[in-house]
């Protein structure tokens, strides 16, 4: 297999098991898999948030080249976006649309401009390809966590 056929697997699986949470009740989203870490419900709104903010880095590495592309404070969002009420639906088709985003991207750009820099603002010098791997190894992650809060 190829690494652009391997990323483009990681994304479309774990875009699949990640829509299958959305559909949860109220009382499978409030479960945490640990004391003081996040619920389900915020995990998935936190993958749709964090969703939007690596395709725009994406973009904006393959449209403008060379940067400094600034971290964000995802306690911050959960709190002041207001994890706790946002409707599942909306950040469902937040997700959805984005990694299809995603994945056009990746199928277009991962190999010929997968080697583009930019300089995150916490991790320092970053590629492309970096980019997109980022987002297979976070939303895995965050699949472990929900698998763990539901066990």
């Amino acid at each position: 297999m190829s690494d652009i056929e391997i990323l483009v697997g990681g994304l479309e699986q774990t875009h699949q098991q990640t829509l299958t949470y959305f559909a949860l009740d109220d009382q499978s989203l409030e479960k945490s898999y640990a004391p003081n870490k996040w619920s389900v419900r915020y995990i998935l709104h936190h993958l749709a948030d964090a969703e939007s903010v690596l395709y725009d880095r994406v973009r904006r590495v393959i449209s403008t080249g060379k940067q400094v592309i600034w971290a964000f404070d995802q306690d911050a969002w959960a709190n002041r976006l207001d994890y706790q009420n946002r409707p599942m639906s909306v950040s469902k088709g937040i997700y959805m649309s984005i990694r299809q985003g995603v994945i056009y991207q990746a199928r277009a750009h991962y190999e010929t401009l997968g080697q583009l820099e930019f300089v995150h603002s916490e991790t320092g010098l970053r590629t492309l390809k970096d980019e997109f791997d980022k987002i297979v190894w976070h939303n895995e992650r965050h699949l472990e966590q929900i698998k763990k809060a539901l066990s």
